[in-house]
């Protein structure tokens, strides 16, 4: 359940100017969701949601104006904590998450805005990610595989 709120978290974020957590609870709840001010507070700071300083509204790191290299680092971090697995045919990668984890992912991977990819469809643990040609899907799997084989305080699957 975590996650799948989580996930309506950044949902709601990336789609309204939403300044405060009692309105955030609002709009969980509108959507399903019953959550305490502690759990949305623990929410915001796991998915490390910041205050834009135009208006006040949550947003993932890196979205903001020239954001290039903390959206950067927010595609790393979120490949380091939810890519499981990465299987390439031509230039269509199929990244595989633990369940409710694809929408956070492939969230990222959009907002970094890599040229190489076109775009990005997620399920619940599946992403299908499209690259311009398969030159470029060869080049995103070295990248995202390389940032999960960096981290070694949490062992990953094999690739």
């Amino acid at each position: 359940m975590k996650r799948y709120r989580q996930s309506a978290i950044l949902d709601l974020v990336s789609r309204e100017a939403i300044c405060s957590q009692d309105a955030l609870g609002r709009q969980l709840r509108a959507r399903g969701f019953h959550a305490t001010q502690a759990t949305i507070s623990r929410d915001i700071k796991e998915l490390q949601l910041v205050k834009r300083a135009s208006d006040g509204a949550y947003e993932r790191p890196g979205t903001s104006e020239g954001g290039r290299g903390l959206a950067d680092a927010a595609l790393r971090r979120a490949i380091l904590e939810y890519l499981r697995r990465v299987d390439l045919v031509q230039q269509l990668l199929v990244l595989r998450t633990d369940p409710g984890q694809a929408q956070p992912l492939a969230l990222a991977i959009d907002r970094a805005e890599l040229p190489e990819v076109v775009g990005t469809v997620a399920g619940d643990d599946t992403i299908l990610v499209i690259t311009r040609h398969a030159r470029a899907g060869r080049e995103v799997t070295r990248l995202f595989e390389g940032w999960a084989m960096d981290d070694r305080a949490h062992p990953r699957q094999a690739f």
